[in-house]
């Protein structure tokens, strides 16, 4: 693996000047970027994958949707359609994707929508009869063409983006001096115990700029999993687990139910990976070996949403949401702060 990375790294250092050069080439306005008159926040990160976008979008949905009309726009990541797509009825992770058909299936009240082509998304959107108030763009933090009012940039707890390289070497999309686009950086998937100590430790070694402000949130896993019906986590240990996952990081969830006494055998499959016949035939088979009568299949809400549902009787996912260490009110202040001065403007 070392002596495939000295390989690639200097594909990583062309792959670094290609992408500084064109964002060089949008902070001259060589190329031209689109703003808009509603507000428009960014949630995105510098790697690929396993950052904790998801969760960030539903707290903005929670935090905002009692009071403004949210619309949902994302690029629909290996979803079988193309263009712009307004998720409605006829809905399926095959059509939208399978994280815009979670958000679609949890907030009803949200407008969601996907489209490569952001700027095109975000018309569209403002074109309907009844067009969103404030839209939130999913993983766009690298889409250029949409200057976004508020940009908010993910890196997990595990995998800081200044300890990371470009790729193919590493997962870095873009260089590290990217991160000064962001008005907020969030350290996600932090341990509950983070002290203030090392979080100022860690914000020193991220080195915020002047208009940047630093959280630390961390995971919070439901207290039930839900499928055809609904068990406490705390009622797992008794359970036999087969546990399935097609996610990038699992190694959290996996301390999860570690730390719940849970025996579970997993089947581990790569980010949105899109289960076959063969691989469903697997699963079957090997929750069929469980001798145990109170055995079930755990998974995640993504893989839920992509791949099973309430037929299928044996199956359960697992629902988590973002929360703050601390300082979460200040966080709500700046978001909240940004949408209403522009009502307050209009």
């Amino acid at each position: 693996m070392k002596i495939l990375r000295k390989i690639l790294y200097p594909f990583s250092l062309l792959y670094g000047e290609i992408t500084a050069a064109r964002n060089k080439m949008y902070d001259t306005q060589v190329l031209k970027s689109s703003s808009f008159d509603i507000p428009v926040i960014v949630v995105g990160n510098l790697s690929v994958g396993g950052t904790g976008k998801t969760p960030q979008i539903e707290y903005l949905v929670r935090l905002l949707e009692n009071s403004y009309t949210i619309g949902i726009l994302s690029r629909g990541y290996k979803r079988q359609s193309k263009g712009f797509v307004l998720a409605g009825p006829d809905a399926t992770a095959k059509s939208i994707g399978d994280e815009p058909m979670q958000f679609f299936n949890k907030f009803k009240k949200c407008l969601v929508a996907v489209d490569a082509d952001r700027v095109n998304g975000i018309n569209q959107l403002k074109a309907l009869d009844n067009p969103p108030q404030v839209i939130l763009l999913d993983d766009a933090f690298q889409h250029r063409k949409v200057s976004a009012g508020f940009n908010i940039l993910l890196t997990p707890y595990s995998n800081l983006y200044v300890d990371d390289t470009m790729l193919p070497t590493g997962d870095l999309r873009e260089k590290v001096s990217g991160a000064s686009r962001a008005q907020v950086i969030v350290v996600t998937k932090c341990p509950n115990n983070l002290s203030e100590v090392k979080q100022f430790e860690i914000a020193d070694r991220l080195k915020p700029e002047m208009h940047q402000t630093i959280f630390f949130s961390k995971i919070m896993y439901a207290e039930t999993i839900i499928g055809a019906s609904s068990i406490k986590v705390n009622e797992l240990h008794m359970y036999q687990v087969l546990l399935v996952t097609g996610i990038a990081k699992t190694q959290p969830l996996c301390d999860f139910l570690n730390s719940k006494n849970v025996d579970y055998k997993h089947f581990k499959y790569k980010d949105h990976h899109e289960f076959s016949e063969k691989d469903l035939l697997k699963i079957n088979t090997g929750f069929e070996k469980i001798k145990s009568n109170k055995k079930l299949i755990l998974t995640t809400e993504k893989d839920y949403v992509r791949t099973f549902n309430a037929s299928h009787k044996h199956v359960y996912y697992l629902p988590i949401e973002t929360t703050f260490l601390d300082h979460q009110n200040d966080f709500d202040i700046l978001i909240k702060k940004y949408v209403d001065e522009h009502f307050d403007k209009a």
